[in-house]
């Protein structure tokens, strides 16, 4: 069933891998935009994880055994990696920190980050804040998404979003910008952010990847209903990371043009 669904499913992910957005990462200033946007979509994929980890383990006390074990080894391994990988010089952090620390090392402004993250801890309703804040229009999407999927509470349809919404697919193109970017600027350090990509690549093939399909089809096994769930919950998914990379690339194309009038 989730051969049928990548099938089903490869328009949409053909139009990310091969989206215009990553040639328009030609400089160190369109790389700060794209991170500026992309790190809300670091910051809920754990998110989503976070949910999948209360409903399929206990994470509460007193402690019982909840749910099946093989689930619970696999989703436990998903966390491991997300929330406490090794960084570049040998230290554990999530990778939502090497994100930030990558943003820091290029200039990225972290902000608007910082800020969101601060009213999140303060316990805001997650719709309120989406709503209140001035992020821009792209961003709430997602969010909204994100969260609407969350806040249902269907553990499928929680570990469809994560499947399928995962960024691995598009990280080869995202590391070849930079990779672009560092050889127009080659005194620029771009260190963080590389290894950031190269490490989606590597879980995403070795140990991510082939783990969530996993716990997917423990979740569904032959319920043809639930998979149809699925099916609606990552299209729905991949189209929103549509609209968020094209607001991504119309947000570069402003600033170069912006630019190129100022020269003018």
């Amino acid at each position: 069933m989730i051969n049928e669904i990548e099938r089903e499913l490869q328009p949409t992910i053909t139009g990310l891998q091969e989206h215009n957005l990553y040639q328009q990462i030609q400089t160190p200033e369109d790389l700060q935009i794209f991170m500026q946007h992309q790190v809300f979509a670091v910051w809920d994929f754990m998110s989503l994880l976070k949910a999948l980890q209360k409903k399929l383990t206990k994470t509460s006390t007193p402690w019982v055994p909840v749910g099946d074990p093989e689930i619970r080894y696999l989703l436990n391994g998903i966390v491991l990696s997300e929330e406490s990988d090794m960084d570049c010089f040998g230290k554990r952090q999530s990778h939502f920190e090497m994100y930030l620390n990558a943003m820091e090392q290029i200039g990225a402004n972290t902000e608007e980050i910082k800020n969101f993250l601060l009213q999140v801890t303060h316990g805001t309703d997650i719709f309120l804040l989406i709503a209140a804040l001035k992020l821009p229009h792209n961003i709430k999407i997602f969010l909204r998404n994100t969260f609407e999927t969350i806040t249902e509470g269907r553990t499928h349809k929680i570990a469809a979003a994560f499947t399928f919404g995962r960024e691995g697919p598009n990280a080869r193109a995202l590391l070849a910008a930079v990779d672009r970017i560092q050889k127009k600027f080659p005194k620029k350090d771009f260190k963080l952010t590389r290894y950031i990509f190269e490490r989606r690549i590597q879980l995403m093939q070795q140990e991510q990847g082939p783990m969530a399909f996993k716990i997917l089809e423990q979740l569904c096994r032959n319920d043809e209903q639930k998979w149809d769930e699925v099916r609606e919950t990552a299209k729905d998914c991949l189209e929103t990371r549509l609209v968020l990379w094209n607001g991504i690339e119309e947000k570069i194309l402003e600033n170069k043009n912006s630019s190129n009038l100022k020269l003018i």
